[in-house]
């Protein structure tokens, strides 16, 4: 019996050691556990008070868009609401926004009217393209994309056919877009193709008149068939500080008179604008996108949300 106690004395210190190192690996292991539910809920608080700075990015210009919509009737890129609210210090954080007409942009549903294609707008649509020097072909996939029929566009159109053939097969909406984003699931853009687009495009969800006293240059020239780059510059200067008056100021401005036959599609005024809110708290950091809607007795309502990338 004496002969076995140093054996069992060793196996008994073994057993302690063992148990002493998986209570060790056990205890170091809660310990991380509980720094990363503690780091995880830091990250949480501070991505929410991020997103509470850019709701508050989000009601400043809010209020400067009914101030504007009381204060006038005309909308041009010389207004307080153009002008860029640069990252400003806060408690614990920053914040900076801005806000963008977006009916100074092609208004991708307005290729269908009254739930036909709009020849008109597709017509504007096409010489956007060859603008930025894209196939103007792509105007009928995107035509095919939001009508209601099953009929392919000629040239470059394409319907369900094309895109079951695709892996994953997917099936055209046949109504209207709710993102500038679905233009990559369409035939013929790319990303070279959608990002060359992104800034002159935008989707709405109701036919829009084009504000020409925001709209680009590149756009300026797409509503007027044969518009030179020099006479879209003299439209633009004519804009000068305080934009034009009515439509008609701009259809008879001598750089267009007489070429502009329907001026239905055009306006002086924006009912849709979005704001962009870019917030930092801590570690938090938020992009937030709002479409608002201002109607003709300036008030202003938040029509969708987005974070991320609009």
């Amino acid at each position: 019996m004496m002969s076995r106690l140093p054996a069992q004395r060793g196996a008994a210190l073994i057993t302690a050691i063992l148990i002493t190192a998986i209570a060790t690996i056990a205890a170091v292991a809660m310990a991380s556990r509980q720094h990363l539910d503690i780091r995880r809920t830091s990250n949480v608080i501070e991505s929410s008070q991020a997103y509470l700075f850019a709701l508050g990015a989000e009601e400043w210009g809010r209020q400067i868009l009914i101030r504007d919509g009381k204060d006038n009737k005309v909308d041009h890129l010389e207004e307080p609401w153009a002008t860029t609210l640069p990252p400003i210090d806060v408690e614990g954080g920053r914040v900076a926004g801005k806000i963008e007409d977006l009916q100074g942009r092609f208004n991708l549903n307005n290729l269908v009217k009254d739930k036909q294609p709009s020849q008109a707008d597709v017509a504007r649509f096409q010489r956007l393209l060859r603008q930025l020097a894209l196939d103007d072909a792509l105007a009928q996939a995107v035509l095919d994309w939001i009508d209601e029929n099953e009929d392919v566009s000629i040239p470059g159109g394409a319907e369900d056919f094309e895109y079951l053939g695709r892996t994953p097969p997917y099936r055209t909406p046949n109504g209207m877009m709710a993102s500038t984003s679905e233009l990559l699931l369409i035939k013929g853009i790319d990303r070279t193709a959608y990002n060359a687009l992104l800034p002159y495009v935008t989707v709405l969800p109701e036919y829009t008149a084009i504000n020409v006293n925001t709209a680009s240059v590149e756009l300026l020239m797409a509503l007027v068939d044969g518009l030179t780059q020099s006479e879209a510059d003299q439209l633009i200067e004519a804009r000068g500080e305080n934009g034009f008056a009515t439509v008609a100021d701009f259809v008879n401005h001598a750089a267009i008179a007489g070429r502009i036959t329907d001026n239905s599609a055009l306006s002086v005024q924006t009912k849709y604008f979005i704001i962009n809110a870019a917030s930092e708290f801590g570690r938090g950091r938020a992009n937030l996108y709002s479409l608002m809607v201002r109607d003709d007795k300036a008030n202003v309502e938040v029509a969708m949300r987005a974070q991320g990338v609009y």
